[in-house]
């Protein structure tokens, strides 16, 4: 009986299935289709759930975000639950509940499969789970019905094949017979019988099925194996014919010959072969031979060579060859001799595994028709002859016996250079079977029928080749030098020589079972006892050249294509590994034939880990290393326990080392770095670690290779790393290696000081400098004045950091040297590898990391600049805790990082009176784009730390290498970045007397830049307060100048402008809206519409900028969608009354009527009057709040969601007899400004909208029309002369004043985004842009 089923092993066949199905959805959808089918059709409803059901899952499976994929897949489960007991809702549960990690019930669910239809499962839904889990019990079936079979075909008297019994001559010799002329020979009972059979095995293995469900349940339930589940005895059903099927006596189920079973064996044309009872020798001569096929094709076919091997279909005449073969051919053995060796291979399989068929003789598919028949070499049969060879010898192409014979996906043999000729004109099918083939790269040459050949020709000496046969003298003299007599190995003891000899004996034995036996049992058997030998004796060179010949590596790789044993599989792994390592010609015999390498390949990724030394020995290349995709293999060899594997020539661990480092040494930037995070991510690190403190130095080497690939692409891992190498083994492989390995220990070490914390990198560092039996500085040193140009800036910088450990002295050579490497490849411009090597190394010197070893040189800068945004995000990612304890040590590392800092750029600066600043502004010139970044921000960082240095003249040699050129940077730069980093170099001289008199003698080209960074810079208000304090006039910071004029006066007065993005609108009296360009070429027509009947009196544009908003006298608000060259009208809106000074809100828009009050329009159509008592003039909207100008002078707040109505200013009587009306309002920065006419000695006034205080005043003397604020000026629009005054916000002087060159009102002004330009409208048509210069 099989041993107990755990269920681990069950959960891990039923998960392995459920987990392939959701990874392949052509598959998921051929078995739905299938189960759909068996599906009662009369149930429209159930299916049309059930229908709902596996697409609601479909879509989840598709679906990568799980917050969606949850509810989808409780729908699901919702409906499938309602229909629990039909097929296609067990299927679909079982993938549910895979999907949602309940594998239990997945399992569960597919059983119910099983349950339900036990045919359809095992043959179309799940073969696999049936190979994997149910054979092993059902073996005791399989053999009884094999004997059942054996009674019925053994019925068959040799006179029914119509031979004459008394001609007992013909039955000495073996006859081959075609099953399907045995098939026709059969009596209609015997058919019948046949049939009948297989329907009762058909329900047998039905009932055993539903019967091993229940016993799967069983040990599902039991989690925790508290109690041993026994499977249950099989169910042999009674039939008619037969007696009533039993167990053997010993209660053990036989393991039996199935077909297709053996991944090596071709699917082919079967015979049978009769002998007489009295025969007891096989025949000299075999007149058929095995067949390998591609491991590839075997991988394919898993499924269906499982089902094959379990279905004995009585109805297939091969199938009928197959049992004769196997029940009636002669053989020395007897019958419980072959049962005894098939129960001990069954010992050596593992458990789950497919049954594997024993290696026996069967025919390869013939090159003719099916029915013809390789006659044994025998004079008695018709067409027989000594002297001709059977017709398998012979090539269908070239009709002559094969040479280099080669077998096909299809199984048809043929000539190799017949079949490579056919492939090169083109063809890409099998010249007889005319089968597509999957690969035009022809297999290995066909060993075990060219050695039949060989045979045969020597027993045929007298035959004569129809062409000149190029025998391979490898063939012919297998064993001409193997089997020679060897030579005494101790001559001083007879009792040992002849021991040796007995044991040379054996072993010659061992060798020839190897190469020549067609039992796969045998040669199996062969190589145990040659790894028996290997290990016991001390194998001597002459016995290691028998050993290392082609024929027996070839023998060997044979049995790593063919055996399923796994001790056979590791003893030739081993016995290879052991010759290869010893003898080269080992190797060059495996890597002559690609098949032969990627079978090894192929059992290593399946489980056989030892095979990795062998690979390793192999040499392969690195794109053929990266092409075989072992990384994940590689890795499960490097975690496991060393104590697991055999003692070989090379430790497993150790070859996967070497080869991991080889893979990641690789060129192809595309695919190593998601290798090496791979590595990373898959916790084989601490295991790598200790290879780091490996006896063998190319061990360690390796190890620091693969490390430095990980923390360079998956940098968090460092920390890891810092915590556990042991540094000092890797100090000691220094001296050692070669000097690329020691530029990789280097680097290894400097991207192992990056660590995201300032202490830990110093204890780093001590322990690089102190540990090692060598003066690591002074060995760097060395290395430093011979290595390569490109590869110096990394040493030297590791060299100063190491210097540095220490207060710096007055005088170090190792940092002298250092710094003078730094500055002399900077200046390199011959190689520019170099140049930006120590730009960029530089950079990295000021100390700051974050956990991932990214440099935060810039982030901390711009921090530094105001911008902080860049470094806020970053210390996000590091997820850096707030509480109390790690404030106080994120303080300390601060302090730290800010002390290292100041000690680095002061050797930095100090170096022979700046000297470094000479080189960095030489960089800066460079039109190399990656250069002159990292010489930008090492030259600003540089600049910045000369605020906190003692001044010792270093300011100046600063100032006059680099200051020109921030400055020419800081008004080029084109993002605020750059202008920032710009800024804050330079902000290190304002402070200085020389140095502000050069900047101030720039202020025109700083001031502009200053003023753009003002609003998201602090600093840039500090400078400009600087240079404003050393500035007695302010007319001298401002000017203006006219850019351009364009005259619209044949559509009327200009009403309105508004500025956004890159483009400006403007609003005419004869209702035409105009969009000029904003940017470049400013004020360039590219859209003008007239769809208002009247005059455009207002424009506005939501902060969103998805709409523009214009408001008219035609009694029409109309909405715009804003394209990149025109403006459409998407929606008209009736406002009852013609429409002044529109402003708008998400949802409503406000207007001045014609009459008093202010209309509130929402954009559903609902409107009401507010303030109803005054006449307003002006309107302006921030906030949900709404500012009123009103005739009266009077200014008003309404909150818009509460009716709530304030007054800012109180209304006056008319003075003089003159009505004085607020006529504009703008509100910026929390201050309300109001324009009106100077009768009461100020035209403007300023109030905080926060108290409504008036906190300044204009004390212009003309009528205010129209306002614009800037965040440093105010603008003044006249009512006549055309005249702008410009006030500085600030000191509430006035600083300019323009002049448009008319007579007219200055009706509207506008200002750009980044107030640099000025746009105005007046009332004679005319539209000018002003720029701040």
């Amino acid at each position: 009986m099989a041993s107990a089923t755990t269920s681990a092993e069950i959960l891990r066949h039923t998960t392995a299935f459920t987990s392939e199905l959701l990874s392949q959805s052509s598959l998921r959808l051929r078995l739905s289709s299938v189960l759909r089918r068996k599906h009662p059709t009369s149930d429209q409803n159930v299916i049309r759930q059930l229908n709902i059901a596996a697409e609601t899952l479909e879509n989840a499976i598709s679906t990568s975000n799980s917050s969606n994929r949850l509810p989808s897949l409780r729908r699901a489960e919702k409906l499938l639950q309602s229909h629990p007991d039909t097929l296609f809702s067990s299927f679909l549960l079982s993938l549910l509940y895979a999907l949602l990690n309940r594998h239990i019930e997945a399992a569960h669910s597919l059983f119910n499969v099983f349950s339900s239809d036990p045919s359809l499962a095992r043959s179309e839904i799940a073969p696999i789970v049936y190979e994997e889990l149910f054979i092993i019990h059902l073996l005791p079936v399989l053999q009884s019905f094999k004997e059942q079979r054996f009674r019925i075909l053994s019925s068959l008297s040799s006179k029914s094949l119509g031979y004459d019994s008394d001609k007992k001559s013909r039955f000495e010799k073996s006859v081959v017979v075609s099953g399907t002329r045995l098939l026709s020979k059969m009596s209609g009972g015997q058919t019948s019988e046949l049939k009948e059979l297989e329907m009762d095995y058909e329900q047998v293995l039905d009932e055993n099925c539903r019967l091993l469900v229940g016993y799967f349940r069983e040990v599902l339930s039991n989690e925790n194996e508290s109690k041993l589940t026994r499977p249950p005895s099989p169910i042999l059903q009674k039939t008619v014919k037969c007696d009533e099927f039993k167990l053997n006596e010993d209660g053990q189920s036989k393991v039996i010959e199935l077909r297709n079973c053996g991944p090596t064996w071709a699917e082919g044309e079967r015979s049978v072969e009769f002998s007489s009872s009295s025969c007891s020798t096989k025949s000299k001569s075999p007149s058929f031979y095995p067949q390998r096929v591609s491991p590839k094709i075997f991988r394919n076919q898993k499924s269906r060579r499982a089902l094959n091997a379990i279905s004995p279909n009585l109805n297939s005449g091969s199938e009928l060859e197959s049992s004769s073969e196997d029940n009636l051919s002669t053989s020395s053995e007897s019958e419980s001799e072959t049962q005894e060796k098939n129960r001990n291979m069954a010992l050596f399989e593992p458990r789950g595994s497919r049954i594997q068929k024993q290696k026996q003789p069967i025919y390869a598919e013939s090159s003719s028709s099916p029915e013809r028949v390789m006659a044994a070499d025998s004079d008695d049969l018709p067409g027989g002859g000594k002297c001709t060879p059977p017709k398998d010898f012979v090539c269908p192409i070239t009709s002559h016996i094969f040479d280099d014979p080669v077998t096909l996906e299809t199984g048809q043999t043929y000539e190799r250079k017949a079949i490579q000729e056919w492939i090169d004109r083109g063809n890409s099918t099998c010249p007889i079977t005319r089968q597509k083939l999957h690969s035009t790269q022809l297999p290995k040459t066909n060993y075990v029928l060219k050695r039949l050949i060989a045979s045969w020709r020597e027993q045929n000496p007298g035959h004569v080749s129809t062409h000149s046969d190029n025998p391979d003298p490898e063939t012919d003299l297998i064993f001409s030098s193997t089997l020679a007599v060897l030579p005494s190995t101790s001559p001083n003891s007879v009792i040992s020589q002849a021991t040796m000899d007995g044991t040379i004996s054996e072993l010659r034995l061992a060798i020839t079972k190897l190469c020549m036996s067609e039992i796969l049992r045998e040669s199996e058997k062969a190589v145990l006892r040659i790894e028996q030998f290997w290990r016991e004796m001390n194998m001597g060179f002459e016995i290691q050249t028998m050993l290392s010949k082609p024929a027996v590596i070839n023998g060997f790789v044979e049995i790593l294509f063919n055996s399923v044993d796994p001790r056979v599989l590791r003893a030739s792994v081993f016995l290879l590994c052991e010759l290869g390592s010893r003898d080269k010609t080992v190797i060059q015999t495996l890597t002559q034939v690609d098949s032969d390498v990627e079978c090894i390949v192929a059992l290593f990724k399946n489980g056989l880990l030892e095979a990795v030394v062998l690979i390793f020995l192999l040499r392969p290349s690195t794109i053929s290393l990266i092409e075989m995709d072992m990384v994940e293999s590689l890795l499960v060899v490097i975690k496991k326990k060393q104590d697991d594997f055999l003692e070989m020539c090379l430790k497993p661990k150790v070859a996967s080392i070497l080869l991991l480092r080889q893979i990641l040494g690789s060129s192809e930037e595309g695919i190593v770095p998601s290798i090496a995070r791979t590595v990373a991510s898959a916790k084989a690190i601490n295991n790598i670690i200790e290879s780091l403190e490996a006896e063998w130095t190319e061990e360690r080497i390796a190890a620091v290779g693969i490390l430095l690939r990980c923390m360079q692409q998956e940098g968090k891992c460092r920390h890891t790393i810092a915590d556990k190498a042991e540094l000092a083994p890797v100090l000691e492989s220094f001296m050692g290696a070669s000097d690329e390995e020691r530029f990789e220990i280097i680097n290894f070490f400097s991207e192992l000081v990056k660590l995201n914390r300032r202490t830990f990198n110093e204890q780093v560092l001590r322990i690089i400098k102190d540990e090692g039996a060598f003066s690591t500085m002074h060995t760097l040193l060395i290395y430093l004045q011979t290595a390569l140009q490109d590869q110096c800036p990394v040493v030297a910088g590791l060299l100063l950091q190491l210097d540095l450990l220490v207060e710096p002295r007055k005088m170090s050579i190792y940092r002298e040297e250092a710094i003078d490497t730094l500055i002399s490849c900077l200046r390199n411009s011959d190689l520019p590898a170099a140049q930006i090597a120590a730009a960029e190394t530089i950079v990295l010197l000021q100390g700051r990391f974050t956990s991932s070893g990214k440099s935060l040189t810039r982030a901390s800068l711009l921090k530094r600049a105001g911008l902080d945004k860049s470094y806020r995000t970053q210390m996000q990612v590091d997820q850096l805790s707030d509480t109390s304890k790690e404030s106080e040590e994120n303080l300390e590392e601060e302090q730290a990082a800010d002390q290292w800092e100041k000690k680095m750029a002061y050797v930095l600066v100090s170096h022979e009176f700046g000297l470094l600043f000479e080189a960095l502004a030489e960089g800066l010139k460079s039109r190399n784009q990656e250069l002159h970044s990292s010489c930008f921000l090492s030259a600003t960082w540089l600049m910045h730390m000369l605020n906190v240095l003692p001044d010792t003249g270093i300011r100046g040699a600063a100032r006059v290498c680099l200051l020109k050129r921030f400055i020419s940077m800081f008004k080029s730069a084109k993002n605020t970045e750059e202008k920032a980093l710009s800024m804050l170099a330079l902000s290190s001289f304002i402070h200085d007397p020389e140095g502000l008199n050069d900047l101030t003698s720039h202020m025109k080209d700083l001031l502009k830049g200053l003023r753009e960074l003002k609003k998201s810079c602090i600093l840039a208000v500090d400078m400009l307060k600087v240079f404003s304090d050393g500035n007695n006039s302010s007319i001298d910071w401002w000017n203006h100048t006219e850019l351009v004029q364009v005259d619209c006066s044949a559509h009327g007065e200009v009403l309105s402008i508004v500025c956004f993005r890159d483009k400006i609108f403007s609003g005419h009296s004869d209702g035409t809206i105009k969009v000029w360009t904003g940017r470049g070429s400013i004020l360039h027509l590219i859209h003008e519409s007239r769809e208002h009947t009247k005059a455009v009196t207002s424009l506005a544009i939501l902060e969103s900028g998805e709409r523009l908003y214009s408001g008219s006298l035609d009694r029409t608000a109309r909405t715009w969608s804003i394209g990149s060259e025109a403006i459409y009208c998407v929606e008209i809106h009736d406002m009852k009354d013609p429409v002044n000074n529109l402003v708008v809100a998400n949802s409503i828009a406000c207007f001045i009527p014609q009459g008093a009050g202010i209309k509130v329009h929402s954009w559903s159509g609902a409107s009401k009057l507010l303030n109803p008592n005054k006449y307003v003039k002006c309107l302006t909207l921030v906030h949900g709040k709404l500012y009123c100008g009103c005739h009266d002078n009077s200014i008003q707040e309404i909150d818009l969601a509460t009716g709530t109505l304030s007054s800012i200013q109180s209304g006056s009587r008319k003075f003089l007899g003159k009505a004085n009306p607020v006529y504009a309002l703008q509100i910026h920065d929390g201050m309300i400004y109001s324009g009106s006419s100077p009768l009461d000695g100020a035209a403007v006034k300023i109030w905080s909208a926060a108290n409504y205080n008036m906190v300044g005043s204009l004390a212009s003397t003309m009528e205010v029309r129209s306002l614009a604020v800037s965040s440093e000026l105010i603008y003044l629009g006249s009512k006549s002369g055309g005249t702008v005054e410009i006030w500085c916000g600030k000191k509430l002087t006035r600083v300019e004043t323009l002049q448009t060159g008319t007579n007219g009102k200055v009706q509207c002004m506008a200002l750009d985004g980044d107030e640099q330009v000025l746009v105005v409208g007046t009332s004679d048509g005319r539209i000018q842009a002003w720029g701040l210069s």
